[in-house]
């Protein structure tokens, strides 16, 4: 199928692309990398009647130090620059390891790491990978700019905290603290399909290799990317042994989310799913924090 008519607009600054938001609002859809966005007007289950297109703004696309020693990644970074980035590599490597689930590297030289973000798919991977790292979000608008922490940033389906006439123009990453260990794992019916589940890890040890602090953030599980608190709270203070480990994953696959089922996978299925993904992020995490695991 072909989409449904619709006017083009293809600014050359952020400066245009604001101008353009903030008179059109509702009425225009922002096209990044197009991945997702595309295929749903072919199919005409999105008929925007305006696409505002940024594959002609070359500032949103980087990769640069952030002060504290974290990253900030431009929103047109690609998927693949990402991925193959050597300072993302040394200071994020769970994101990495979430990268090659992303489809195919077709696609990842194509998609975008804002437009990821932006499009809050709950089956993204790379929203839950930031919730995890406790990113925050730069956005813009005719009126100002401003930041948006993970936390707050994803409201529902496909639904963020940004207004229409707003544009994600960046994202930031904050440094890890040391004896910090990350892991990423999810499970999908074939190379490249959606996850069934998804889960991302963050653990930080004291000097004893307690946890000092956790963030476990899971896809797939619910209507946006799910911070499992309860599960993360489990682990204060303690040390990461079977025991705490197969607690904590009980905890995140039975209080902190509640599964649906689909054609793909039932609610059990999903919640043995958790179960056994977050104990094996946290007892990698853990390794790494420790040194044992690169």
């Amino acid at each position: 199928m072909k989409p449904a008519p619709f006017d083009y607009y293809a600014p050359a600054s952020v400066d245009e692309a604001l101008d353009i938001l903030s008179e059109k609002g509702y009425d225009i859809k922002v096209l990044a990398g197009g991945q997702s966005l595309v295929p749903s007007m072919n199919f005409r289950l999105a008929q925007p009647p305006a696409l505002l297109d940024l594959n002609n703004i070359p500032d949103l696309a980087y990769i640069k130090p952030a002060p504290d020693g974290g990253v900030v990644i431009g929103a047109m970074t690609r998927d693949s620059d990402v991925e193959h980035n050597p300072m993302v590599a040394e200071r994020f490597p769970v994101i990495l390891q979430a990268m090659p689930f992303i489809a195919h590297p077709q696609i990842r030289n194509r998609g975008t790491f804002g437009g990821a973000i932006a499009h809050a798919d709950p089956a993204g991977h790379l929203p839950a990978v930031t919730l995890a790292l406790n990113a925050r979000y730069h956005i813009r608008s005719k009126n100002g700019d401003r930041w948006v922490g993970c936390d707050e940033f994803f409201l529902g389906p496909f639904t963020t905290a940004m207004e229409p006439d707003e544009l994600l123009v960046e994202v930031e990453i904050p440094a890890l603290p040391a004896r910090t260990g990350t892991s990423y794992h999810q499970m999908a019916r074939q190379a490249g399909a959606q996850a069934l589940v998804g889960v991302a890890a963050v653990v930080t040890l004291d000097p004893g290799e307690r946890v000092a602090a956790a963030r476990i953030a899971l896809l797939s599980v619910g209507e946006t990317p799910v911070l499992a608190g309860r599960a993360a709270a489990s682990l204060a203070g303690k040390l990461l042994t079977p025991e705490t480990i197969e607690a904590a994953a009980e905890a995140a696959a039975t209080v902190d989310t509640d599964p649906g089922g689909d054609i793909h996978c039932s609610p059990e299925y999903r919640r043995h799913l958790i179960r056994v993904l977050v104990a094996k992020s946290l007892e990698e995490a853990g390794e790494r924090a420790r040194g044992k695991r690169g």
